[in-house]
């Protein structure tokens, strides 16, 4: 039993330091970008990548800007030298309501789902990330980061966040000695 224990600790330490890993080539990939825009870090033994919508988007829109696409070049170069990675990219918007031409975009969860969607189709077809790797999803005001009564609130909420996925297939294999 200590054994295991040992080994479970030891492994948890083990993905503890890959994570960090990842954090730093991460922050050293993405460079001198305004830490106001772009911000990543580690919650839980989970990797985050949050990106202002100021950085990626007009407003109001979900094509991906020039910019945008410089940005996330430098976070796939990373995210392709890791092939055991998996992650979900999650559109996030404040909650003023959205107003769109008429037949377009109903509210801010067609827009949260449509500004990951966009980032997913370029991190894919522009920068060859494997589409089983990655899943779109929105959260349209609903996840929020911050007050929404404030200018700065609703700005942080407005972002797009990168999910690094927890590899649970692998921690569950590290449980299996422990069934016999």
């Amino acid at each position: 039993k200590d054994n295991y224990i040992k080994t479970l600790q030891q492994q948890m330490a083990y993905k503890d330091s890959l994570n960090m890993a990842l954090v730093i080539n991460l922050k050293g990939a993405i460079g001198n970008l305004d830490d106001k825009d772009i911000n990543v870090k580690v919650d839980k033994g989970v990797v985050f990548i949050d990106i202002s919508d100021r950085l990626l988007f007009n407003t109001g829109k979900y094509e991906l800007t020039k910019q945008a696409k410089e940005v996330l070049g430098k976070v796939a170069k990373v995210l392709l030298n890791q092939p055991d990675i998996e992650f979900m990219v999650e559109g996030h918007t404040d909650n003023a309501a959205y107003k769109s031409p008429v037949g377009m975009l109903q509210d801010n969860w067609d827009l949260s789902v449509k500004r990951a969607t966009s980032v997913v189709r370029v991190l894919q077809n522009e920068f060859g990330i494997p589409p089983a790797k990655m899943v779109a999803a929105g959260r349209a005001e609903y996840n929020p980061i911050a007050s929404n009564d404030t200018p700065e609130g609703k700005a942080a909420n407005r972002r797009t966040r990168i999910v690094i996925l927890p590899q649970l297939d692998q921690f569950f294999k590290l449980l299996e000695p422990a069934k016999q």
